[in-house]
């Protein structure tokens, strides 16, 4: 089964804890802490593979999860962080956020994209010893993994994509260059998945070729089945239109060179610059055998002449009739257009920054009697901290107070008893008097 388009849930392994731990051995008087840290958590990585053609392997894996880190010992043994999860996709493969922001685009193999990290691993106690507190007893929580919501889009990898309307003879053509078999017939829509094949272009080397679904009008907003493939096209390097010469063809040979030009100008995508018809083309008259034919391919190249269109091509993809030269055509144009692409440096993968948010800065909004703090420095804090540990409930209050906090509350008009929430735990609060 193809399937193109895929929404995954990732969720990263949390941090092992700190170890709280001192040492007790015969003869060494007040050891010490010795408590080691927790381990990381695993994180989650989608790496580009050649071996996947389509998403059918993650059909029923729409939550992934990562291990978590184990945790710290004593004699300040650290714990064994989580083992890493490799998620292998499809080369080409466009990696969105939730909003359909691309984040990645997977466009060589091996190439790998770190979907969720995982969480941090907390102290033990042996990190918190100074020359002032010789015996802390306070470790750390480790810090829960990344979780994340990923849409990922397939845009096949092929230098050549095969467009025209239902029963153009695409596949035909297809399994006459290559070694692909699809699916060949006489009715609409033969073709519901693209399938991709490898041809043999001589001494101009192999390309890869890709037959998408026929296009009807109103493909482009959705109509038939090529709109949900036109995708796939914007990574080709040049488009090869098959026209149907027949007599018999409904629309006629010009009138369904148009429509297909309407439909790939109004089809608007991610990677491509300008519209789908301003791609390099090559148009190919099909079922050249067939009477009649030859006049209708004569109208064809008077009027893509007229547009300035590209080259035309007489052919029969049935009897192989002017495929052998049209291919090694084919392939002398995808040379020249992939050493113009390098040079370009098209689809070049850009590093995505994240600008690191000032934990100085901390908003405070107040649901109904609720005050909510909200403070990436804050909410770490509060996910590390074990509120059952003395120690670690003064290091946060000591914290919030050197932040600013209590009088930002006072400011918002908090009162004894009203209740404050910093990430998931919430708290009661108490104007100190002392």
């Amino acid at each position: 089964m193809f399937i193109d388009e895929i929404r995954l849930e990732l969720q990263a392994g949390r941090g092992g804890n700190g170890a709280l731990s001192f040492r007790r051995e015969k003869f060494v008087p007040r050891g010490g802490p010795d408590g080691g840290d927790g381990g990381d958590g695993g994180s989650i990585y989608l790496k580009a593979d050649p071996a996947y053609h389509s998403f059918a392997d993650l059909r029923g894996r729409r939550l992934i999860k990562a291990p978590g880190g184990f945790p710290g010992k004593g004699r300040n043994r650290h714990g064994r962080r989580g083992a890493d999860v490799l998620v292998s996709v499809p080369v080409g493969t466009i990696i969105k956020d939730r909003q359909g922001n691309i984040l990645s685009d997977l466009a060589r193999p091996g190439q790998r994209f770190k979907g969720a990290a995982g969480g941090r691993g907390g102290r033990g106690n042996s990190r918190f010893a100074d020359s002032r507190r010789r015996a802390p007893r306070i470790a750390e929580k480790g810090l829960p993994g990344e979780q994340r919501t990923l849409l990922l889009e397939l845009k096949l990898l092929a230098q050549v994509g095969l467009v025209g309307l239902p029963n153009a003879g695409k596949s035909t053509l297809l399994a006459r260059v290559s070694s692909a078999r699809p699916k060949i017939a006489s009715y609409p829509f033969t073709t519901l998945a693209p399938l991709l094949g490898v041809v043999n272009g001589g001494e101009e080397s192999e390309f890869v070729m890709a037959d998408l679904p026929g296009l009807i009008a109103g493909a482009h907003r959705g109509a038939g089945l090529g709109h949900r493939f036109l995708r796939h096209v914007e990574r080709n390097l040049l488009l090869l239109v098959v026209i149907d010469l027949s007599p018999e063809a409904v629309p006629g040979a010009v009138e369904a060179y148009r429509q297909l030009q309407r439909e790939l100008a109004q089809y608007e995508g991610d990677f491509h610059r300008g519209a789908l018809s301003d791609y390099p083309q090559i148009i190919a008259g099909n079922k050249l055998d067939l009477p009649g034919a030859e006049e209708n391919l004569q109208q064809l190249k008077a009027w893509v002449d007229r547009c300035g269109g590209g080259t035309v091509w007489g052919i029969s993809a049935a009897t192989g009739s002017g495929v052998e030269e049209l291919v090694k055509f084919v392939a002398g144009q995808v040379s020249k257009l992939q050493d113009l692409r390098e040079e370009e440096g098209l689809f070049v993968e850009e590093e995505i920054r994240v600008e690191p948010v000032g934990e100085e800065q901390f908003s405070i909004e107040k649901e109904g009697p609720v005050f909510i703090v909200r403070d990436p420095g804050l909410e770490r804090l509060v996910a590390q901290t074990d509120f059952e540990q003395a120690e670690a409930l003064y290091r946060f209050q000591h914290v919030c107070r050197k932040r600013g906090l209590e009088e930002e509350l006072i400011k918002h008009g908090i009162e004894d008893g009203d209740t404050v929430r910093i990430g998931e735990e919430e708290f009661y609060y108490y104007l100190d008097k002392v």
